[in-house]
């Protein structure tokens, strides 16, 4: 134990002996200056060197940390206690010394022995710097006889922002950049406060690029350092952060307060290995293949028993009873049995996971049938509902064709019951009361409609000032809707607006003349008996109302203004614009080619006043005239055909975007179907509520057709669409049943001239007809050949 104590003494005085022949000095930017040996300095010079050298910050620290070690009784891992108080107690001399040394340099100094300016402006202070305007500080600890030139270079440098936008202020005021920090009155290990701002601070901002982590700690710290008995002094130390993370290397810790302390080679920068020119790379291990294998080792085992010199205890002996012989045989049985077990619960295991999953899909697919069957259900409502607000508030002719549907089934019924339940005289008085309710009831509805047509009076009119006023439009290349007004555009706008004030009623008496002066010289522009009523109208009105005639003797008279003014918009040749939108063509040639006459009114119409047929054949008589026979005589209701054609060219739309056929369709070729094929019951399950009843593919891989097609209920599409060849999943019967309805439709549809170009072919196999597909680009019947087979 002597012999360490005194070798480590050895070592410790070795290490005092080389701080003594040599000393370094530390520049605030990090550079050490080697000092000359003892002997060769100065006399005057040794003491202060000795002074700063030893009053270093490592030399502060490792103080504190021994003191503190030597106060808790702390021995760290591989020392001893006596080496550990032996270092500690020559470390607090050293320091002791030091500080001595600086107490009596002070006093030299307030003595007013001249001190070297040299080793003064070595010296360091802490230095804070305000980054204006972002209120962030800076602090460096720098020596007080570099310039502030060379402050502005060294912050420049931190901040990565050229030096000559850097601005640094003192108290408020600028300060030159040759003068020094001790010019300034910074004395040694004080402290100063400047102010910095950026020249240009959108380009080049003043802000700390220092990581988050490194804010924590300060880049100067003061440490107060106790010389003698209630005496202290403060000592400036500046914070070295290395750029690598240095390797823990063990410390001690407090037992008591927990306070952790690491060796030396924590707090000190690692030692940089020498640049030998020699690349240390190896090819070796570079190219090394590894191969992993491996090795059974042997297990050696011994056993010992009492012999002669040598007596072994068999007091923990234990006596084991053989048991029955196991044979291959019986182990094998074993194993067969553990692995049906297992086998069991696997299979049970699978089988519950199996049920689970069929339980999901049935859920799911309750739920799906839940939500189609509440979908149809709600959409039947809205049909009702919409049904019924079109009876209570009819806006279109389909509306009052549904009313007089409704009245010719409700006089059917009663018709029905009077011829049941009476007979005789009160038989003809109940017909005649029912003729009469029945009168009335169309006289009813007839009102209405004429009330309706009024009311949509002016919505037409509007359309219509509107169409020749809007302005022109197309498509450019790029896909933008491009708008042009012309002449005649702007022309009917201005007509369209005056039309529009004309007809205003809340407006004053200076007001409406003033709007008639502006009517009377845009009508006087042309010359002819139109515009000469007018003028005469509006003269009359101005002087009824000069007379103080009331506004509402006047109604009569503005309404012929009104009316004659429409007459002039309406005409070409004071509104070219309006020429278009008009139904009689100015054009005498367009009149020849495309008038026809009605045999019910013996009317010249226009092509677009009769309702074509799906053979684009027009009838005879006009849409009048249809209406009419309509509502005298059969009063049918088409509504329910017209909803059954929407919803078979949307889904036909939705599965080919090329369907042609839905769209030749009239609603009374959808009625002959619905009535004469398919007798208005669905195909399988007969039901006859028109309003659930679509059309869909018969052999979903072809398009459809009046002769690829099946009426079914909402309920049964989805089942339908789900067959592949309808010839397995469907009986003989039904199969032929649906044939004869599509030869129905072929036969009947095969006259019309538009309709037989998409007409497939039929071809008698035995007793079948079976239809050729037609290619639609030739229009020839496709023929497929088999493989192998001659032509």
């Amino acid at each position: 134990m002597s012999e360490r104590r005194e070798n480590e003494e050895q070592e410790v005085k070795e290490y005092e002996e080389e701080e003594e022949d040599t000393d370094t000095n530390v520049e605030p930017g990090g550079n050490t200056v080697e000092q000359p040996a003892e002997d060769d300095r100065e006399p005057g010079r040794r003491g202060e060197e000795e002074q700063e050298d030893r009053t270093t910050p490592d030399v502060l620290e490792a103080a504190e940390e021994a003191e503190s070690d030597l106060q808790d009784g702390l021995i760290g891992p591989g020392n001893t206690a006596e080496v550990g108080n032996s270092v500690a107690t020559d470390v607090l001399e050293t320091v002791e010394e030091a500080e001595t040394q600086a107490d009596l340099s002070h006093d030299a100094e307030q003595l007013g022995e001249p001190q070297r300016t040299e080793h003064v402006g070595n010296s360091t202070a802490t230095v804070k710097v305000v980054l204006v305007p972002e209120g962030h500080v800076m602090t460096v600890a720098f020596a007080i006889g570099l310039s502030i030139a060379q402050l502005k270079l060294h912050l420049a440098n931190e901040l990565r922002v050229p030096a000559d936008v850097l601005h640094i202020f003192l108290d408020g005021r600028a300060v030159d950049e040759q003068q020094s920090l001790m010019e300034l009155g910074v004395r040694p290990n004080g402290s100063t406060r400047m102010e910095m701002s950026s020249i240009d601070p959108d380009s080049h901002p003043l802000r700390p690029l220092r990581p988050p982590e490194q804010d924590n700690m300060p880049d100067v710290i003061t440490v107060r350092v106790q010389t003698e008995e209630n005496m202290f002094r403060e000592v400036v130390v500046e914070i070295e952060r290395p750029p690598q993370q240095k390797a823990f290397l063990g410390g001690f810790k407090h037992r008591l307060t927990g306070a952790q302390y690491h060796h030396a080679a924590m707090q000190t920068l690692p030692k940089r290995r020498a640049d030998r020119g020699v690349v240390l790379f190896s090819r070796n291990t570079q190219t090394v293949e590894l191969q992993s294998e491996a090795q059974q080792c042997p297990l050696d085992a011994s056993s010992q028993m009492t012999g002669i010199g040598c007596y072994v205890s068999c007091m923990d002996d234990k006596l084991v009873a053989p048991g029955n012989y196991i044979t291959a045989d019986q182990y094998h049985e074993e194993r067969l049995r553990a692995v049906v077990v297992l086998q069991t619960f696997a299979r049970r295991w699978l089988a519950l996971q199996e049920v689970q999953r069929l339980r999901r899909d049935r859920d799911r697919r309750l739920v799906w049938l839940e939500l189609q069957e509440r979908k149809r259900r709600e959409e039947k409502e809205e049909q009702l509902k919409d049904r019924r607000r079109r009876w209570v508030n009819p806006q279109r002719r389909e509306d009052f064709n549904l009313l007089y549907h409704a009245l010719e089934k409700w006089r059917s019924e009663e018709e029905q019951q009077i011829n049941s339940s009476l007979r005789g005289a009160e038989r003809k008085a109940a017909l005649c009361f029912l003729l009469e309710t029945e009168t009335q009831l169309i006289a009813a509805i007839g009102h209405h409609r004429i009330a309706f047509q009024n009311n949509n009076y002016d919505k037409v009119v509007r359309n219509l000032l509107d169409k020749s006023a809007a302005p022109h439009q197309w498509r450019a290349a790029d896909g933008r809707l491009i708008e042009m007004d012309s002449e005649h555009t702007v022309r009917a706008g201005e007509l369209r607006d005056l039309y529009n004030t004309i007809n205003l009623n809340s407006e004053s008496q200076e007001q409406r003349l003033e709007h008639l002066l502006t009517l009377r010289h845009t009508v006087k522009e042309h010359e002819c008996q139109l515009t000469r009523d007018i003028v005469d109208l509006i003269d009359r009105e101005a002087d009824l109302m000069t007379r103080q005639v009331k506004v509402a003797s006047l109604q009569g008279l503005r309404k012929r203004i009104s009316t004659l003014f429409l007459q002039f918009i309406k005409t070409p040749a004071f509104n070219p614009e309006v020429a278009k939108h008009l139904k009689v063509p100015q054009n005498p040639s367009q009149l020849k080619n495309d008038m026809f006459q009605c045999r019910g009114c013996q009317r010249y119409l226009q092509s677009s006043d009769f309702s074509p047929t799906a053979g684009a054949r027009l009838s005879g008589r006009c849409r009048d005239c249809t209406g009419l026979d309509n509502i005298a005589r059969s009063r049918d209701d088409f509504s329910c055909y017209r909803n059954i054609l929407r919803r078979l060219r949307s889904d036909e739309m939705r599965l080919n975007q090329d369907a042609k056929i839905p769209f030749l369709l009239q609603v009374e070729d959808v009625r002959y179907l619905v009535e004469v094929l398919w007798a208005s019951r669905s195909a399988l399950h007969g039901s006859s509520d028109l309003y659930s009843l679509v059309f869909v593919r018969w052999e979903k891989r072809r398009v459809w057709s009046p002769w690829n097609c099946i009426l079914l209920s909402k309920e049964e599409t989805s089942a339908h669409l789900e067959v592949d060849d309808v010839h397995k999943a469907y009986e003989v019967t039904f199969l032929r049943r649906v044939d004869h309805k599509h030869t129905l439709a072929r036969r009947h549809f095969s006259s019309v001239p538009v309709m037989a170009e998409h007409l497939e072919p039929t071809v008698t196999l035995g007793n079948q007809l079976v239809s050729k597909p037609v290619n639609m680009a030739t229009g020839k019947p496709t023929v497929h050949t088999p493989a192998g087979s001659a032509h």
